[in-house]
């Protein structure tokens, strides 16, 4: 095990000063005011409704998606995401063969268009602490999903330099046996 040097930790500590001092930071408040277009956006995965939960969670699984958009008649009518899953189903005597998503699912979710500013599903995810807000066109039919992973990703497009020169293993000394719970 190596052995702390002081100088290894002024060393990095110096290092990420620097980096501090020259990152100018390039996000502005305009940058959230660009449509939702610009983000790098999925076509929504649909289901209508009376789709079996089964299928539901079938879907989710296999595409590594947080959430499906149901409809009627290919309208938004509700969101099925990862937590109601976690929330409603699991854990509980629920038979996923007959149940409908329908009794499971986020009815009548908030939705964006895609020439709304980035900053209103930012907003909503916020303020509804959702992690998927479903984009419509002007006859409420499901388009995208933004995602906040989709955000993130929009911000973190800023910062390239930053994110790609972080060092792999940072030096970092602390407790390696830990006690307790």
């Amino acid at each position: 095990m190596a052995k702390f040097e002081m100088k290894e930790f002024d060393d990095e500590l110096k290092i990420m000063e620097e980096l501090m001092q020259e990152s100018d930071i390039p996000l502005t408040d305009s940058d959230f005011q660009h449509p939702i277009s610009r983000l790098h956006l999925k076509r929504a995965m649909t289901v209508e409704l009376g789709t079996p939960l089964r299928y539901c969670m079938d879907i989710l699984l296999a595409r590594h998606i947080g959430c499906i958009v149901v409809t009627e008649n290919g309208r938004l009518r509700g969101i099925f995401t990862e937590r109601d899953v976690l929330l409603k189903i699991a854990g509980n005597k629920i038979d996923v063969e007959t149940n409908k998503v329908d009794d499971y699912m986020t009815g009548h979710p908030v939705s964006v268009r895609e020439n709304d500013p980035i900053f209103k599903p930012m907003k909503l995810m916020h303020q509804g602490h959702y992690r998927h807000v479903t984009v419509v066109d002007s006859e409420q039919r499901p388009l995208h999903v933004v995602s906040i992973k989709d955000i993130i990703a929009y911000i973190i497009d800023f910062f390239p330099r930053d994110i790609l020169n972080l060092p792999p293993h940072p030096i970092r000394f602390g407790a390696k046996n830990r006690e307790g719970a």
